[in-house]
Order: structure tokens, then sequence, then C-alpha cells
């Protein structure tokens, strides 16, 4: 079984991504000079019994090594001019040889697919590769820390990846693209959607999404009616029904794992009803306000508490809260969040709540700076069960969100190739409908 088998290399051109990692590693080690950093890819997690879920690495390991395969472990060691000791201990392809060839589930080639060998990991992320069976026990006097224990590493790893380079950008504006893809393919399918309901829409939306990027970047939100007001409803069990709203949350993971993170709430007729149409255009006005205040310098929050004073104000005229817009404002109170319920931003990158380990002087007490990329998404969500609301608000939920770069003079907006107006959402529907 072991004799006879050909084997090959393949000719590997250099991954974009290599530049641009080699100068992500010089940064982190001069942040823990003559420290040895260990940043491991991570390895299969089990579904069922013998079955696992479709492998994606760490995102501070790609993202300083830009490796996506499995069992790999970036090793900086510290040198004359910072990186130079810098080693990707990976599991390469089998060897020709070996029962694991054709054995292994995980692992062998006829079982799971080639896998890379180390000269071409090498080759395409221009680093040094070894096996990770070569991986050193780290127990000489070198003051060794690891990102999956270490909260210094983490924070700084993290830290550095809240400004996003110009690749980088790019690659959050195609997966954005490809989200507005997904979106228009869920609506050339209402029929379908219609009689199938939630699940169609995420079935259809995956489909996209493993077609041109890697992944869904977190799992689809497709909530129909009362569903939209759970904020993070992803069962998608539920029918589509005339006449009311249907809320997506989806973001297609591009091939080198930047997501979008888009959000649209559409009328399931093609037309929003005039309560829903004054709903969603309210808002729509926060959504834009909080866009608005998007700029280099000012607190990461401007956008949220901009976004916030204009639907205190529509909650007020809609006679809802117990007091004053004003009172309500004040922080001591905000009993307006009784139906606003989040914050309206976050980070946005490889992973869809980005940089979450940074220190929360920067992030969320921090200033914005131009290259981070952050969402805008308020929303409003009347409970079915909630008394101190009008009988025709109870099981409405409504968000729309777009994913924001912060420019030199302002923002861009990477997610508006989707249409966010009342009436720009109908004519898109109407075009696309059983398209």
């Amino acid at each position: 079984m072991r004799e006879g088998w050909g084997d090959r290399e393949l000719d590997v051109p250099r991954h974009p991504v290599a530049e641009h990692a080699a100068a992500r590693r010089q940064k982190l080690a001069e942040a823990f000079p003559d420290e040895r950093l260990v940043l491991p890819a991570g390895t299969f997690k089990v579904r069922s019994n013998d079955t696992d879920y479709r492998f994606r690495p760490d995102t501070a390991h790609t993202y300083f090594s830009g490796n996506q395969t499995s069992d790999a472990v970036l090793v900086i060691e510290p040198g004359s001019d910072g990186v130079d000791g810098a080693v990707l201990y990976a599991r390469p392809r089998s060897e020709r040889d070996t029962d694991e060839f054709f054995r292994d589930r995980q692992y062998g080639e006829l079982w799971a697919g080639r896998r890379p060998s180390a000269r071409e990991i090498g080759d395409s992320l221009g680093i040094e590769v070894r096996h990770v069976k070569d991986l050193p026990s780290f127990d000489d006097h070198r003051k060794t820390r690891d990102i999956t224990t270490d909260e210094d590493l983490a924070r700084v790893a993290d830290e550095l990846r809240l400004v996003k380079d110009e690749w980088e950008v790019e690659e959050l504006q195609e997966a954005c693209d490809i989200t507005t893809l997904g979106f228009e393919d869920s609506v050339r399918e209402w029929e379908r959607v219609l009689e199938f309901g939630e699940r169609w829409i995420e079935g259809t939306f995956f489909r996209r999404a493993r077609a041109m990027g890697n992944d869904i970047g977190y799992d689809s939100i497709c909530a129909g009616g009362s569903h939209a007001t759970t904020l993070h409803w992803i069962d998608n069990t539920g029918g589509i029904e005339p006449g009311k709203l249907v809320l997506l949350d989806m973001g297609v993971e591009g091939r080198n794992l930047y997501t979008a993170d888009v959000t649209r709430t559409l009328p399931v007729d093609g037309r929003f009803t005039p309560l829903q149409r004054d709903l969603y255009d309210l808002v729509l006005n926060a959504q834009q306000a909080g866009i608005d205040a998007v700029r280099p310098g000012v607190p990461f929050l401007a956008a949220h508490h901009a976004a916030m004073e204009v639907l205190a104000h529509g909650l007020g005229d809609l006679g809802l809260l117990p007091g004053s817009v004003e009172e309500a404002l004040d922080p001591e109170s905000k009993v307006y969040a009784r139906w606003t319920l989040h914050g309206t931003s976050h980070m946005l990158g490889m992973d869809v709540h980005d940089c979450a380990r940074t220190s929360v002087d920067l992030y969320p007490k921090g200033d914005l700076a131009e290259g981070m990329v952050l969402t805008v998404e308020p929303g409003l969500y009347f409970q079915e069960d909630d008394l101190l609301v009008p009988e025709e608000l109870r099981g409405i939920g409504i968000r729309i969100e777009d994913d924001i770069l912060v420019t030199a003079d302002g923002s861009r907006n990477l997610s508006d190739s989707l249409p966010r107006t009342s009436a720009d959402v109908e004519e898109w529907m109407g075009r696309h409908l059983g398209a």
C-alpha cells in the first residue's frame, strides 16, 4: 500500500498577503523585544462523533503569517533586526510511504484532499516553514508568550489590527460586494422564500458565500416577522409571511478571511405599509446620523450617540417615552434602550466583531482613526409582549447596517451597493423579485 505512488510539488506564486504579514510580524516583535511569541492556528473541532467542523484558522495566526492550514504554529524568535527568526511550523502533506497518506481521515490525502507541501507554503507566504513535529519544547531561558494564554500578547495583536491597510480594505470591499450578490440572490428566489421560509434565504445566501468566498462570516440572521425582535435569531426556522417585514443580517467571509456584516429589513410584499415605512425611515435617519458622525479624531462612540439622539426623539414623537426626550437621553436613564437594545457600532475585519481584546481605552473608549472599519447599525425592536407600546407596533423589528471605512476627511460606505432608503429598497426588490 505504501509503494507505487507518484509525487509532485507545485509551483506556487507569492501570495499578496506575504509582504503585509512580514511587516505585521515586525511590529508585533517590536512590541515584545527579546521575547519569543507563539501563535497557533488551531486544529479541527468535533461536530459529532467522528465528524469535524470545517476548519477555520485562528485570526491572529493568519493575520501575522497568512497561513490558513490547520495545526500550524507561528513562532517569532527575537533576532538582530526583529523578526528574522520567524518560523511557521506547519503540518504539510503526508509522506507517500506512510499510513497517514491513505488511512488518516483528517490528514490523509485520499480522505481529506491534498495539503500543500512545506516548500509550497514557504514559497507562497515568504516565510521559513518546518514540520510541526519539529516544534521545540521552548524550555530554554527565553521568555515565551503564547497568544492562547497571554492576555498582553492577545491585546497587542488585536490593537495592531485596528487600522486596516489598503490591501485589507480591498478585501473588505470584495466581501461587501459578494454580500450584495447574496442579498440579490435571495430576493430573486422570493417565491421559494415564501414557500420554505427563513431556511431558504439562509441556504441561498450560503451558496453565494461558498461560491465566491470562503464561508459566511457568521451565522446568518434571517428573521421574519416577530423573529426580528430577537437580536441574534439564527434558528431560521420560521415562515416568511405577507404583510410583514423580514430582517436579514448576513455577511460573506472572503477567501482571505475578511468578512462583511450587512443588515437590511425588507417588506415581504415588496412595498412597505405606511406604518412600516415611518418606522423604517426613522431607523434610516438614525443610521445616517451615525454615518455622518464618523471621521478621524472623533470618539468611537460618536456614531452611537448620534443615532440614539435621533431614535430617542422618534420614540418621543411616538409617545412611548415616560418623560421628556432629554430625560431619556440622560446617561442615568437611557429608558429608550428598551426599544433600541444594542450599541450602534463594532469594529470589523477578519472577525465580525473585530479586535475584541483591544484595551478598552482604545476601543470602545478611544477615538477613530483613518483606516478603521466599523459597522453603523441602529435598530428599533418592539417585542410581541411589550404592553408599553401600541398593539400595531408589537412584533416589529427593524435594523439597517452598513460597513463604514474611516477616511482622511470622513468616511466611505463599503456596502452602499445595497439600497438603504425605503423608496430604493422597494425599487430594488421590484427589479429582482422573480428575476
